[in-house]
């Protein structure tokens, strides 16, 4: 007995739990990790497992040493012995002292459990690590009976579990739904007419895999592939903090998509994500793939703590990097040792260490880098080399130039300019700073020198800043006596607003809100010949404000001219020529083609495609935050390093680019199996375990543990090909069976995790938008670019602030656009995605949770998508579907679902028509209210009334069930 473990129980409780003993045992042997392994996890690991804070009794029961050694003069599990079993006896005495688990909501052990428990001890007690957590094993493929029905391995494996539980296969489906399934599936379209004829017509043995393979090859397999994963890495166009303004990303949507159109090593596509910057001789696709480090959230909010946003933005690349390549919960561990899994604090902070060299800032505007192609490198290497050969001219000396710049030198030197005395008037008050600005005072009409203050101590080149007055207007005043007319410079400064008049004409006005330097503004003014009368408005916000005056030159330059020119030094002698020649007659042309230069290559710039990529930089020092806390220094400093019951790289000073290695390394027993499994959730509904994100002890023991073993070796094996494993699984007779489920299926296994049928499951949002966009003809297939925007409800980013900003649907082709492409505002995002359960991508998602809404029925009839996808289906009804209301019906059914509509079906859309098409004819206003929903105009050719009828057809068609799942 463990004396210190002893608490209260209701001994009733305990009696209950004895019925356990009465179970009668079964045959089959007892798995620790499928069997015994979760009952723990969820009874006892809470008190007695890897959280050393909240660990009882210095009792372990997550580990082998835990359960086996003795504690004092007890044994926690004694092999053969159920009674002499520490466990066993406290699951099933009488004593409500000792009586265990310790439930809050007062329940026992149910007695299936404590059987269950008693059986393994009572078969030997033997113990298995955590099934995920040991490298996967090459396991031989099943030999079963003799039987025709496995293609592939797979088929080996569903069906060697089949037959133990007593069940067969399904037939396959029918090829119509085969070919639907396929295209979905892979491309995530529908197939076209063409395609469907094709398929049905090919009776020869190879007509599937040649489906298969030209799906596989399709441009669009990367889009569909590329939707996943996207949720998984949290890609948005926006950064999902206070205002979520946008931040260019789309290159590394993009490189995805490529990556799995060219079936790049899995291993390869995770190196170049973690640390393609890090690579010698790192490429530009390489560094766009390394935007995947900065794809989390961040903020440019004024008032944020710039440490604790750094603590956050550390924080999430560990939860999403375990989530997505480990299926880890590490997260857990930020605040504690992790209650059901090994990982610990310090795994979560040396993993998070790894990340310490991303170059970034806590709080303000990411920094974009230029991603250009090819044929745009090549452009703006010509405009550098045409801007830099203007720059030597610019820069060249020559006898004129010199003898030029010493007779300005001269002329400043000997001025011709007499600058008399400042005057001053005001301030004059206004309610605001804007009326302040733009009335038009007395001094701006009538200069009256008498009511004006004398300002005698105002000096030239110098800042003054003791004008008065908020939200007001202050002048200043002089006169200028020229011998004869000429130009001049003034170099000006001002808080805030200025407005300048010579000889009462306007020739600065500016309006903005700043603090008072020198060389603010550069204006070049022609004075006549005789008294020039010079006024400046000075416009003030708030608290003081004050003004600066120059003339011929600015500030920098008056010193150096003050050297006489024998005495200065090179530095200054080249000071004084640049600044010179920036106005020089002589170099007019010059300074010309250098500006519009300039301004083409701004202007292309702007063209060019950025993103977020990485920067590596000094790591930062990584302290463990007790509890989490960011603001504490009292944490042990750490330095990078994986999960300490993993194997680990045989490196010292890891960099992120050890840990991408290690990732995929092939004794690491997680990345292979974990992308495996979601795989095979893509093709069958579920994973071979259910739990995506989770492969700890919390996660599901797997379904059929040997198969996902095999698909994890195989797909190292060859040599991480996702396209592959994806064909093996495509390719089996598994895939092929299917989705009808019948009543005994129904009953026996109502989540189909024998596989002894396909699954039926509804489309994901990008795709429910996309089937229709195609069944109506307007979906535009380009691959790649910048995001665009969808039709969205008038005001439905009214509250998005910091700044105000009013949402403009994209146009033409834009307009049409695959749903992957759809610009993702992550706080307010695009509501028909939203409606069908697209995540907003604030945080790594593995799993969408589908949901089945009358919203989501609303947003197929009325959204302006699918209403303008509709009319585009009843337009080629009209044109290509026959003369009668039921050829037009079979047509619509063929073209939306690849099959004709039954008699039911058909009865009740005719009746619809004929219904809608006498509503339209008597009020031809509402038919065209509905035709023009959308962009695209509707034809002037068709009979008004006739199309909106089966506009109405079309939209009954594309709101089916069946239009919106693939069975």
């Amino acid at each position: 007995m463990f004396p210190h473990l002893k608490h209260k129980w209701q001994f009733w409780l305990a009696l209950w739990a004895c019925a356990a003993l009465r179970l009668p045992a079964a045959q089959a042997p007892v798995q620790f990790n499928r069997d015994i392994r979760p009952i723990l996890t969820d009874n006892c690991f809470a008190c007695h497992g890897p959280d050393k804070d909240r660990r009882k009794a210095h009792l372990r029961l997550d580990t082998h040493d835990g359960l086996f050694s003795a504690i004092e003069t007890n044994h926690p599990v004694v092999p053969g012995h159920p009674e002499q079993s520490e466990i066993y006896r406290r699951l099933t005495t009488t004593d409500p002292d000792d009586l265990m688990p310790k439930s809050k909501a007062g329940k026992p052990l149910p007695a299936t459990q404590i059987a269950m428990i008693k059986r393994w001890i009572e078969q030997g007690a033997k113990w298995e690590g955590h099934w995920a957590y040991l490298p996967p094993a090459h396991l031989p493929v099943p030999t079963l009976k003799k039987t025709s029905w496995p293609l592939n391995p797979i088929d080996d494996f569903i069906l060697a579990r089949l037959d133990k539980e007593k069940l067969k296969p399904s037939p396959n489906a029918d090829k119509r739904t085969l070919l639907r399934r396929l295209s979905f599936d892979l491309i995530g379209l529908p197939p076209t007419p063409h395609e469907m004829q094709a398929f049905m017509a090919d009776h020869s043995p190879q007509a599937y895999e040649r489906v298969v393979d030209r799906l596989l090859a399709s441009p669009h397999y990367g889009e569909r592939m590329a939707v996943g994963w996207l949720d998984e890495v949290r890609y948005a166009d926006t950064d999902g903090y206070h205002g979520d303004t946008y931040r260019s990303v789309y290159p590394y949507r993009d490189y995805v998509i490529n990556a799995f159109n060219n079936d790049m090593p899995f291993d390869q596509f995770t190196i170049e994500q973690i640390a393609g910057d890090l690579l010698p001789h790192a490429t530009t696709s390489q560094k766009i793939a390394s935007t995947y480090n900065r794809l989390s959230r961040s903020t440019e909010e004024g008032g944020a703590q710039p440490k604790e946003y750094m603590a956050k933005y550390a924080a999430d690349r560990v939860r999403a990097t375990s989530e997505v390549w480990m299926g880890s919960t590490m997260g857990c561990c930020e605040c504690h040792d992790h209650k059901f899994d090994p990982f610990s604090t310090k795994d979560f902070y040396s993993f998070e260490a790894f990340f310490a060299d991303i170059k970034e800032q806590g709080v303000g505007a990411r920094e974009s880098t230029m991603i250009p192609n090819e044929q745009e490198s090549a452009q703006l290497k010509k405009l550098e080399d045409e801007i830099a050969s203007q720059k030597r001219l610019l820069d060249a000396s020559s006898p004129a130039l010199e003898d030029a710049q010493a007779a300005w030198e001269k002329s400043l030197a000997e001025p011709a300019v007499h600058f008399n005395p400042w005057f001053s008037l005001g301030p004059f008050d206004a309610k605001s700073f804007d009326e302040a600005y733009q009335t038009v005072y007395e001094p701006e009409t009538n200069v009256d020198l008498p009511k004006w203050t004398a300002q005698p101590s105002y000096k030239d080149g110098e800042l003054h800043n003791d004008l008065q007055g908020t939200n007001s207007a202050t002048y200043l005043y002089r006169t200028l006596e020229a011998g004869a007319a000429r130009p001049l410079k003034l170099f000006l400064g001002s808080d805030d607003a200025i407005k300048v008049w010579l000889n009462g004409t306007n020739v600065l006005s500016h309006q903005v809100q700043r603090v008072l330097a020198g060389d603010q503004e550069l204006i070049e003014v022609k004075l006549q010949k005789g008294e020039n009368k010079l006024l400046l408005k000075i416009v003030n916000h708030v608290a003081s404000s004050g003004f600066y005056f120059q003339t011929g030159a600015p500030t920098n330059v008056w010193p150096l001219l003050a050297v006489a020119s024998k005495d200065r030094t090179e530095a200054q002698k080249t000071e004084l020529a640049k600044y010179y020649r920036s106005f020089a007659p002589q170099l007019d042309l010059v300074r010309t083609n250098l500006a519009a230069l300039t301004i083409q290559q701004a202007e292309f710039i702007k063209t060019v495609p950025t993103s977020l990529v990485t920067v590596s930089t000094k790591r930062r020092v990584t302290r463990i935050l007790p509890r989490g806390n960011w603001m504490s220094e009292a944490g042990e400093i750490v330095t990078p390093a994986v999960p300490h019951f993993l194997p680990h790289p045989s490196v010292t000073n890891a960099t992120r680019l050890d840990l991408a290695h290690w990732l995929v390394a092939r004794d690491n027993p997680l990345t292979a199996r974990v992308y495996v499994n979601r795989l095979w959730k893509l093709y069958f509904g579920i994973g071979l375990s259910k739990t995506l994100d989770d492969f700890g002890t919390r996660g599901e023991w797997p379904s059929h543990p040997e198969l996902l073993d095999w698909l994890a070796t195989q797909f190292m094996d060859h040599g991480w090909d996702v396209k592959h494993i994806v064909k093996l699984m495509v390719m089996s007779h598994t895939y092929r069976q299917s989705a009808a489920e019948s009543e005994k299926l129904r009953e026996r296994d109502p989540f189909n995790r024998l596989l002894a049928r396909q699954s039926s499951f509804r489309l994901e949002a990008e795709m429910v938008r996309d089937n229709a966009l195609a069944i109506g003809g307007l979906l535009v297939d380009k691959i790649g670019g910048p995001s665009v925007k969808p039709y969205q409800p008038a005001g439905y980013w009214d509250q998005l602030n910091f700044p105000k900003r009013t949402y403009e649907a994209d146009h033409g082709d834009a307009q049409y656009r695959r749903g992957l492409y759809t610009y993702w505002c992550r706080t307010f995002l695009q509501p028909s995605l939203q409606a069908f359960d697209a995540p907003s991508r604030e945080e790594c998602t593995i799993e969408r949770v589908p949901s089945n809404t009358p919203l989501q029925a609303l947003a197929l009839l009325d959204d302006p998508t699918y209403v303008e996808a509709a009319r585009g289906l009843a337009e080629q009804v009209v044109r290509q579907g026959g003369p009668k209301v039921d050829d037009r019906i079979n047509w619509t059914f063929m073209r939306a679902l690849d099959r004709k509509p039954n008699k039911e079906e058909a009865d009740l859309l005719a009746q619809l028509y004929r219904g809608e098409y006498q509503r339209y004819a008597t009020n031809v206003v509402e038919a065209k209210e509905l035709l023009t929903n959308g962009d695209r105009p509707a034809p002037k050719d068709l009979n008004v009334p006739e199309l909106a009828a089966w506009t109405s057809v079309s939209r009954v068609v594309l709101n089916l069930h069946e239009t919106i799942t693939r069975d």
